[in-house]
């Protein structure tokens, strides 16, 4: 099925404005990469009174996870069962709000491992040229819902 043609809030636990990305650009055994233009929205949950901060991407990369799952896990790429976000590590910003940006921003999810009790990734948001946040994310999920995938090499993906 055409990327577009995925309606992500049946794929994440997030509804209306909380479900942070717009679209599916490529998907992937071994990666997903998802664009978002919703740290512009004043409407946005996550913002406080300065802004959308940086380590706001952590939640749109945990997202672009959780379509992944469910994407590997339903051929109709309707939602797993929930997962938990459990460990966030080596996590960089390069600037202090999200909502500097003027373009869209590119969530690029690139599975590393999974193991007995859920998957890890490492996540990379981009945003008007540049890597706006990288780190290492890993997620929990039920035991019965994991489908054993081997990650491949990632050189070369879009």
């Amino acid at each position: 099925m055409d990327s577009s043609c995925w309606d992500i809030s049946r794929m994440i636990p997030h509804r209306g404005a909380m479900c942070l990305l717009d679209s599916i650009e490529g998907w992937d055994e071994a990666h997903i990469v998802c664009r978002a233009t919703s740290h512009r929205r004043l409407d946005n949950p996550l913002r406080d009174d300065s802004g959308l901060r940086a380590l706001c991407a952590i939640e749109y990369g945990a997202q672009a996870i959780a379509v992944h799952a469910a994407l590997l896990g339903r051929p109709n790429g309707h939602s797993l069962e929930a997962g938990v976000l459990a460990s966030v590590r080596d996590v960089t910003t390069t600037l202090s709000h999200l909502d500097e940006l003027i373009g869209a921003l590119t969530i690029r999810a690139t599975f590393v491992l999974i193991h007995e009790q859920g998957r890890i990734y490492d996540v990379t948001v981009s945003g008007d040229g540049r890597a706006v946040m990288t780190g290492r994310l890993s997620v929990m999920v039920p035991t019965d819902r994991l489908q054993v995938v081997q990650p491949v090499s990632t050189e070369g993906l879009v």
